[in-house]
């Protein structure tokens, strides 16, 4: 249940990411919030966390037991545990911008998916 829910959270984040990178007026939303469009050199890097947050939910489905995929379980719930680490300071991160957008949309969603991914990681 909980990888259900992360992956959804978590793929709104991708889809969000997704938009940004290709240079829609979202950048409030995400790196700081200082771009409303993300300059291109952002939306390269962008670009690369898009990639990473699908491998993300992916991930997170597979360490649920909702879909399978050709690698060892043990390690998908050691990258659900570097996720959520990640995905908690990224907590951290946005809760200290300046964007209010950032701070108030993201914070929250950043969070519930780090719980996610930790419950997932740990569930038997």
């Amino acid at each position: 249940m909980f990888s259900i829910f992360g992956a959804i959270l978590f793929s709104l984040v991708a889809i969000l990411t997704l938009l940004v990178t290709l240079g829609l007026p979202l950048g409030e939303f995400t790196l700081g919030g200082k771009y409303k469009i993300l300059p291109v050199k952002m939306r390269a890097m962008s670009g690369i966390s898009f990639i990473l947050q699908l491998v993300a939910v992916f991930t997170i489905l597979y360490a649920g037991d909702i879909i399978q995929l050709p690698f060892p379980l043990k390690s998908a719930k050691v990258i659900c545990i570097v996720f959520a680490i990640y995905l908690l300071l990224n907590t951290g991160m946005n809760f200290l911008s300046n964007s209010k957008k950032e701070k108030y949309f993201m914070t929250p969603l950043a969070l519930i998916s780090s719980i996610c991914f930790f419950v997932t990681a740990f569930s038997s």
